[in-house]
C-alpha cells in the first residue's frame, strides 16, 4: 500500500494511493472507525492495515489526487533520527574518515513538512544544502530487534531530503542544529509499505536541482543497511510508531563542490527514488511572520 496523509476541503486525513498513483482513497469515509491520523492508525496494527487493503480494492470513495494538498504522512514523528557517512562516495568527499559504526543524530520533530511544501533559507546562514535519501518510518513499539526481524518493525519507507545548515551544523559535534531548522525535513510523499516495495537495499536515488542532477547513487551502497540501524539503535532505546529514520545521503552535496554550490531562493530541489516517486521543494526566504516577538 501507499498510505497517505492529505488535506482536503479544509480537513486533513489519511488514505491510500490507488490507480497508478492518480486517486486517493478516503479511509475517513470509506472506514470510518479507523483512526485518522496516521501513527495513530499505525499504533492500530496489522488489523487496521488488512480494513484499509480491502477499502483500496473495493471502496467508492475516491479522491482525484491531483484535488488535494499531500502532507507530510507523519505530521509530527515522536523521533526523527538519521545517520551521517553511510555511503563510501560521501564520506569520500568529506575527506573524513570511514565509520566503524553508525554516526546517528537527531532532527527536531518540527523540522517536518510536506513533499512539496518550500524550505527556508534560514536568515542566519547561506550554506544551505540538500541530502536526497532513504527513509522508513516504525511500524509498532519495539526493542532489541535483530537484523534478520528489522523488517517486521518498518511500516514503510519514503523520500527524505535531510536540508542542511553546514555552518551550523559544524559549530557541535552532534550536528542537531545545523539539521533541524524549520521546514528542513520534507518527506513523503507517502508510506510505501514493504509488500509493495520490495527490497528496500536495491532502489535507484537521484537528486535534483533546477533539473540539474547533483546525486546519483543506489540503497544498495549503504554502509549500514535499513535493517542494520534498526538493530542498533533498538538496543539503546525503545522505536516509537511513527518513529522516522533517514538513512544518509550519497555523494554530491553542495558542500563538496569547489566553490560550494549552496542552495539559494528561488532553487527547487527534486528527489526520487524508485518505487517510492518523488517529493521536490522550492527554497524560499524565512519569513518574517516566523517570529514569536
Amino acid at each position: 500500500m501507499k498510505l497517505v496523509t492529505f488535506t482536503e476541503s479544509g480537513t486533513t486525513r489519511i488514505g491510500v494511493v490507488v490507480d497508478n498513483d492518480n486517486t486517493i482513497i478516503d479511509l475517513t469515509a470509506a472506514v470510518p472507525d479507523l483512526p485518522r491520523e496516521m501513527t495513530a492508525f499505525l499504533i492500530a496494527g496489522s488489523a487496521a492495515a488488512e480494513r484499509a487493503q480491502r477499502a483500496a480494492k473495493d471502496s467508492a470513495h475516491r479522491i482525484p489526487l491531483a484535488s488535494v494538498k499531500l502532507e507530510a504522512p507523519i505530521r509530527r514523528p515522536p523521533e526523527f533520527l538519521a545517520i551521517g557517512l553511510n555511503y563510501a562516495d560521501h564520506v569520500e568527499e568529506t575527506k573524513m574518515k570511514r565509520p566503524e559504526f553508525p554516526m546517528f543524530f537527531n532532527k527536531q520533530s518540527s523540522s517536518v513538512t510536506g513533499p512539496f511544501d518550500p524550505i527556508h533559507l534560514p536568515r542566519v546562514s547561506s550554506a544551505l544544502d540538500y541530502e536526497g535519501e532513504l527513509g522508513f518510518v516504525i511500524g509498532r513499539r519495539c526493542r532489541h530487534v535483530p537484523r534478520d526481524r528489522a523488517h517486521e518493525v518498518i511500516a514503510g519507507f519514503v523520500i527524505v531530503n535531510d536540508v542542511s545548515v553546514r555552518d551550523w551544523q559544524r559549530r557541535s559535534p552532534t550536528m542537531t542544529l545545523g539539521k533541524s531548522f524549520d521546514t528542513h525535513a520534507p518527506f513523503g510523499p507517502w508510506i510505501v509499505t514493504g509488500d509493495e516495495l520490495g527490497d528496500p537495499h536495491k532502489l535507484e536515488l537521484r537528486t535534483f536541482v533546477n533539473g540539474e542532477q547533483r546525486q546519483h547513487s543506489n540503497t544498495k551502497n549503504l554502509i549500514f543497511d535499513c535493517y542494520a540501524q534498526v538493530e542498533t539503535l533498538s538496543t539503546v532505546f525503545t522505536l516509537m510508531p511513527g518513529t522516522v529514520i533517514s538513512t544518509g545521503t550519497p555523494g554530491g552535496v553542495a558542500a563538496a563542490m569547489n566553490p560550494p554550490k549552496w542552495l539559494k531562493v528561488g532553487d527547487v530541489v527534486r528527489i526520487e527514488i524508485d518505487g517510492l516517486g518523488k517529493i521536490e521543494n522550492k527554497v524560499i526566504a524565512e519569513p518574517a511572520g516566523t517570529d514569536l516577538i
